[in-house]
């Protein structure tokens, strides 16, 4: 009797055990993260941006492997929309003779009561950019007043200045980016706060390649320096129309100077190396609209991966972002969602191998 009581026994925890191991089977089974990925699309970008198609072309990627790549030659300035204004003329003007400044996560209009109000804004009375008796504004009215105002070490000369470069100073202008025609997911995150993890050969693991013999690198607007620095780009990718999406604006060297140098209503702004260019993106720019109530798709970061508006079509944030400041779906793949546009900052980082 207690034989048999015990092999009942024996058979009811075996039964358990197995049916405990289906179960925890079937709730931890998870989806791969890259089930589905998705290439880049040339035909999103704006052709009249672009001084010539867009073309295919084999390129080392930062893990040191090729790929191909779309070679995209950007005229640096939008066509889908007005540049500027960015300082008004007078104390006097309404936030439509200004453009916008970002500070501590906030958007503000640069209207000519804020330029009137700096010095209590920033609680500092050493700011004053008008003329007390007429109430004009001092900003910059010629290329060369732009690029010496613009200068990390402006002379004093040109500090409490409003600073506004034109688009007639860039006319000729022209940049060249490659991005991977195919998201290539990297094993570590790029961070674009501490450069490529593991230091400035790339992720963990990871030497930076070296160029292809005879091959000479064209770097986009914005990557760092010398031969020899990392590869890391500085800047975070494209938008529809061409134009760059900037790393964050130096904003405590122009205040250090007590200069300013607004945004435009679209988030960007103009100097002379770099042609126009965002810091934020306020919904300007050409966007693809989401079926599901995804936020729109604003351009390609430079790994591939697709960018996004922040919010979606509710207002609302996403909260499930890495560090990189993206995700995962099974419609859009990975993808990134920029910062909010009043941190001056797109994304954190690049998930994928770049072009280099």
């Amino acid at each position: 009797m207690q034989k048999n009581q015990f092999k009942i026994l024996v058979i009811g925890l075996l039964f358990i055990g197995l049916y405990s191991c289906k179960n925890n089977n079937s709730n931890t089974a998870t989806i791969p993260q890259d089930k589905v990925t998705i290439s880049v699309k040339s035909d999103n970008f704006l052709t009249a941006g672009l001084v010539e198609p867009i073309t295919i072309v084999s390129r080392t990627l930062s893990d040191g492997t090729t790929a191909d790549c779309y070679k995209i030659v950007s005229k640096a300035t939008p066509t889908d929309h007005e540049m500027g204004p960015w300082c008004p003329s007078n104390i006097s003007d309404n936030a439509s003779a200004g453009g916008i400044w970002l500070n501590d996560g906030k958007v503000y209009d640069v209207d000519g009561t804020f330029v009137k109000n700096l010095a209590t804004f920033y609680k500092d009375d050493t700011w004053m950019l008008y003329d007390k008796d007429t109430g004009e504004i001092t900003k910059t009215q010629t290329e060369q007043e732009c690029r010496d105002a613009a200068n990390p070490n402006v002379g004093e000369e040109y500090q409490n200045y409003c600073v506004e470069c034109l688009p007639s100073y860039i006319n000729d202008m022209q940049h060249t980016y490659y991005i991977p025609v195919t998201p290539k997911k990297a094993p570590t995150a790029y961070s674009f706060n501490k450069g490529p993890r593991g230091g400035q050969n790339g992720p963990e693991g990871h030497e930076r390649p070296k160029r292809p013999e005879g091959e000479e690198r064209e770097r986009p607007e914005g990557h760092p320096g010398p031969e020899g620095n990392s590869t890391m780009p500085s800047n975070r990718g494209l938008a529809f129309n061409g134009v760059v999406f900037n790393a964050p604006a130096p904003v405590d060297n122009i205040l250090n100077a007590y200069t300013i140098a607004p945004f435009d209503d679209a988030g960007g702004h103009i100097n002379l190396n770099e042609g126009y260019h965002y810091h934020a993106a306020t919904g300007v720019s050409k966007k693809i609209v989401q079926k599901d109530g995804h936020a729109a798709m604003i351009g390609y970061a430079f790994d591939g991966y697709g960018i996004y508006e922040n919010t979606d079509a509710n207002g609302k944030e996403y909260t499930d972002l890495d560090e990189s400041r993206g995700h995962y779906d099974d419609t859009r793949g990975y993808h990134y969602h920029v910062d909010n546009a009043g941190n001056n900052n797109f994304i954190d980082g690049l998930r994928g191998e770049y072009a280099l």
